[in-house]
């Protein structure tokens, strides 16, 4: 008697299936269940909700297959224009997958023009966000078209630099029901337009106008939105202390406040600011106050919910982190980057009190020494990332407190601490959870210290080893063993470096991130060795990495296709290979092409034909721009691409 076994994919029901799906957050874990079957398939197609395009001659496929969309991010797809839409739209049934679209992300798609941008916000009827950042082109008649989404919520027009106040009203006309308004850079933006923009606008409860010309009457308009909840006004030269003394009195439910960079702001504004705001719980004021006043350091007092306080480049004293311990005792991060005056006493003051902390920023605070990390280890159990770079006084004693308190740390930037050597590393490997680790320019670590935070820290995802000379091939080989999941990682100048280590690091399938300048003792050969495993490079410098040739290019011309970005400055690549590496590369929008002493104008010439529809930077030789074809460069810039001439 015989029974027939019952495949296991026919007692899972389309809900079951769903529910699987769902559960899979990482890209390459869902690729992995489309290609299991056509049923998988069919279910990742049905319950997918966000989709991040990279090559634009998919999208039509793509939204024919994927209908029930609410995220579409176009942002690096390189090549969006005007054409593309209309193809698209007359191509594939868009009331079909624009009927749920609620979030349009189209950062840096300088090719596209009003008429498209009319087309593609028209056929989405939801829209509810909109990001056209980076869109350097783009002013009051793309506004216009933008301003036809009546239910648009949240809207990011960053670097939009032809937008005027005249865009600006017919937004603010079309779209009162915005949430979220940036408009970071729009340097034609005047007082006048954020006027209208606060009379029309009254349910806004997040506003960026930073490095706008707006004055302090701006901020006279920006006291009368009663819902605003976060105001960022970073690098605004003409807002002074009169302007916030406006807040005083205004925007009742202010949490976030941003002015760092406001040269004409003091400590005197800002106590204004805190006497009518005591909740607030953001405060980001770095490089804005040159000394605290004895009235702030008074209204300091009354900031008891406060969470976040940056007074980056600021004269302290012990007596301000006295006050900040004593009253501010919810605060979670503090920045303190560049301020003089910061002592031992001064951090042992502040942590005795602000226990909670989990993010401390003390960049060039020169003074510290073991005793203020040991004191900060010792207090702050939760802590997750600590900024140290050049607190030269820093030696393997405070590796080891953190080491032994501060189980959870995260990430830790020990740049230019010169006193980190390789037992420091072993005692610091007991953060385990590291994700991050900067070591850049610290001479006195080797490949024994990389291996002990190889050993211990497997979920480490950046490492920076930025000139450090005693890291070769043993250190990567460990490296490549043991933290599988790093995707970022700087070797530059680690001058011992050499095809075997490159070898190495091709087992480290994440990677997507690396930086390779001048590794003199690597050859096309170690080049090879690495594209030809690691096929997510995003990133990748080779700047003054003379001994590569050309084939170490061709690999990388025909593995590295999700390459975007690359500095190839001072390599000895030729003409044809340069043409290889720019016209395959399909995903690539910036290049570092100075100083190719093998590459002709005709070779110059040749690549950037083969790449002009989609770069968006590229940096060239002064000189080539009196000689490469006009029409070559009259191209680029039509695409919108930025040219720097070097």
């Amino acid at each position: 008697m015989s029974t027939q076994s019952t495949p296991i994919l026919s007692v899972l029901t389309e809900d079951l299936l769903i529910r699987v799906n769902e559960k899979l957050v990482q890209d390459s874990d869902r690729k992995i269940w489309r290609l299991i079957c056509k049923e998988f398939h069919r279910v990742d197609s049905i319950t997918r909700k966000t989709l991040r395009v990279l090559h634009v001659e998919f999208l039509p496929t793509l939204l024919k297959n994927y209908t029930n969309l609410h995220t579409l991010d176009l942002s690096v797809c390189p090549c969006i224009e005007d054409g593309t839409i209309t193809l698209l739209l007359h191509r594939v049934d868009h009331s079909m997958w624009a009927r749920n679209l609620k979030f349009l992300n189209l950062r840096r798609a300088n090719g596209l023009k009003f008429a498209g941008l009319e087309m593609l916000v028209g056929a989405c009827k939801g829209l509810e966000s909109v990001d056209v950042s980076y869109c350097c082109g783009f002013g009051d008649r793309e506004a216009a078209a933008i301003s036809g989404c009546g239910g648009l919520k949240e809207l990011r027009m960053d670097k939009c630099l032809g937008l005027s106040d005249v865009g600006l009203a017919k937004i603010v006309v079309g779209c009162g029901r915005l949430v979220r308004l940036s408009l970071k850079w729009c340097m034609e933006i005047s007082d006048i337009g954020v006027e209208l923009l606060c009379k029309k606008c009254l349910e806004l409860k997040f506003l960026d106008v930073s490095y706008l010309k707006v004055t302090s009457d701006s901020l006279r308009s920006i006291a009368a939105l009663p819902k605003l909840e976060d105001l960022a006004m970073a690098g605004c030269p003409l807002v002074n202390d009169g302007g916030l003394q406006f807040l005083e009195n205004g925007c009742p439910l202010l949490q976030k406040i941003d002015v760092s960079r406001c040269d004409c702001v003091s400590s005197y504004g800002l106590s204004a600011l805190i006497r009518g705001h005591n909740g607030l719980l953001q405060i980001d004021a770095g490089y804005t106050i040159s000394e605290f006043s004895a009235n702030f350091v008074e209204c300091m007092q009354e900031l008891k919910n406060l969470n976040a306080i940056i007074i980056d480049g600021a004269r302290v004293s012990d007596t301000v982190f006295q006050t900040i311990s004593n009253n501010c005792r919810s605060l979670i991060e503090i920045g303190l980057s560049k301020c003089t005056g910061v002592t031992n006493m001064g951090i042992m003051q502040l942590v005795s009190g602000c226990v909670n902390l989990k993010t401390i920023n003390l960049t060039c605070c020169r003074s510290i020494t073991d005793a203020a990390i040991s004191a900060i280890a010792d207090s702050c159990r939760n802590l997750l990332c600590l900024k140290l770079e050049s607190c030269n006084m820093i030696t393997e004693k405070s590796l080891e407190q953190l080491g032994s308190h501060c189980a959870l740390l995260e990430e830790l930037d020990l740049t230019d601490c010169f006193g980190i050597n390789d037992r420091g590393l072993e005692r610091l490997s007991r953060c385990s959870r590291l994700l991050c680790l900067k070591l850049g320019l610290c001479t006195n670590i080797s490949d024994t210290g990389l291996f002990y935070i190889a050993s211990n820290c497997s979920q480490l995802r950046e490492l920076d080893l930025y000139r450090c000379m005693g890291i070769g091939d043993d250190g990567l080989a460990a490296l490549s063993s043991g933290c599988k999941k790093l995707r970022k990682l700087n070797l530059s100048y680690c001058i011992e470096v050499t095809d075997k280590g490159m070898e190495s690091l091709g087992y480290l399938e994440e990677l997507s991130d690396l930086e390779l300048r001048a590794l003199d003792k690597i050859t096309g050969i170690g080049l090879t060795a690495l594209v030809t495993r690691c096929k997510r490079l995003t990133y990748l410098d080779l700047k003054h990495c003379k001994k590569v040739d050309d084939s170490g290019f061709w690999a990388l011309a025909y593995y590295s296709r999700n390459l975007r970005q690359i500095n190839l400055s001072y390599c000895s690549i030729t003409d044809m290979a340069l043409c290889m590496v720019m016209g395959n590369l399909t995903r690539l929008q910036d290049a570092d092409l100075v100083h190719l002493r093998n590459v002709t104008v005709e070779g110059f010439d040749l690549a950037l034909r083969a790449c002009c529809v989609r770069i968006k930077k590229v940096k060239l030789v002064a000189a080539l721009g009196f000689l490469l074809s006009s029409e070559v460069l009259g191209v680029l810039h039509a695409r919108g691409c930025r040219i720097r001439w070097d």
